[in-house]
């Protein structure tokens, strides 16, 4: 067992990063990198879907730079990152707890979970903890900006009061209990609507698509927990409100299945714009953001509007009917896909040049 790190925020630990184990993050010349980015030196013994996973992978089998290390940081806060620097300064609660922590590393990045397995209440309950202490003492997720604060800087705070504080929660949830049960038990209630005869799941794997038809929007974490090896949802709610969403599963390595590129949507947003008659315009976010959005109209999302919730933003009607737009979304990606052989590890050179392939066919 290698001996425990010391947390260094991310400003120091770029003037020390030969002694440094970076997480869920890129530092040049770091001793150690255990992060899913895209493109990350993560070693190949490593490699995980969620950095949290790669850092619970090199505690079990420790390499030479690990015990040689001194410190760990991260340059942002979230659950997956999170998750990996406490294993990092904890490795033997870690290793006792490494099926919950994984899964709680998934369920905050990919926002997928299986409400069958033994550890999926208790996992959304830690999730949940995270995510309300971190709105009520510090700022929203991607919120840093709106306050004039650098993320790299400003989440050492956050890391700060969170690594003294996880492990009892970790192995006693209910001492959090006030502060996690409000979005757990909204979760919960969301999840039985997506079991409910009111939710109509339709998968199309040959393109990595999951619709979901479902009355109102959700939460996430209900929303997106029956997605796992989907890259693609598209919801669509009562009174024709649709949204589509490329998952954070393609923007990220993806070590334990082959995905396809993210597509530029500008041809499918033209196709849109000249059915709708509502007099809002479709718009989608560009391929390099964490999760892009194909949406109506309205104005433009904030990054802590499009990470928030979808029943937390609005969502406009649309004048084109539900299977219309279910057969649009399906046939732009069958239509583009099929010249395009799933794989793992795409570079952002190489999905840039299949969107551009795929601009000259249309």
């Amino acid at each position: 067992m290698p001996t425990p790190l010391t947390f260094l925020p991310f400003a120091e630990a770029r003037r020390r990063a030969a002694e440094t184990v970076v997480v869920d993050s890129l530092l040049p010349r770091a001793a150690l990198t255990l992060a899913h980015w895209r493109g990350a030196p993560t070693p190949a013994t490593f490699q995980d879907d969620t950095s949290a996973g790669s850092v619970l992978r090199a505690l079990a089998a420790p390499p030479a730079a690990l015990g040689a290390a001194r410190f760990v940081t991260a340059n942002h806060f979230d659950v997956d990152g999170f998750v990996g620097v406490w294993a990092l300064l904890n490795p033997g609660l870690a290793l006792k707890h490494a099926p919950l922590l994984a899964m709680v590393a998934t369920l905050g990045d990919f926002r997928e979970i299986d409400w069958q397995h033994p550890l999926a209440d208790r996992a959304l309950q830690l999730v949940c903890w995270l995510n309300a202490e971190e709105k009520a003492r510090f700022y929203e997720p991607f919120g840093a900006p709106a306050r004039r604060r650098r993320e790299d800087e400003a989440s050492a705070e956050k890391f700060s009061w969170f690594l003294p504080r996880f492990a009892t929660i970790l192995e006693a949830p209910e001492l959090g209990r006030a502060a996690w049960a409000p979005e757990y038990e909204r979760v919960q209630a969301a999840a039985a609507t997506m079991r409910s005869a009111a939710t109509e799941l339709r998968r199309y794997p040959d393109i990595g698509l999951l619709v979901v038809g479902t009355p109102e929007p959700l939460p996430y974490y209900a929303l997106f927990g029956p997605s796992a090896g989907a890259d693609l949802v598209l919801s669509l709610y009562d009174g024709q409100r649709y949204e589509f969403e490329y998952k954070y599963t393609t923007w990220i390595d993806l070590a334990s299945r082959p995905t396809q590129p993210r597509l530029p949507l500008n041809a499918l947003v033209a196709q849109l714009n000249a059915l709708e008659t509502s007099g809002q315009l479709w718009t989608a976010d560009g391929i390099t953001d964490t999760g892009p959005l194909l949406r109506l109209g309205g104005r433009g999302l904030s990054k802590v509007q499009r990470y928030a919730d979808p029943d937390q933003r609005p969502i406009h009607a649309s004048s084109i009917a539900p299977a219309a737009m279910e057969q649009l979304v399906v046939g732009f990606f069958r239509q583009h896909y099929a010249h395009i052989e799933p794989r793992r590890y795409w570079t952002w050179e190489e999905v840039r040049a299949a969107g551009a392939a795929v601009a000259e066919l249309d």
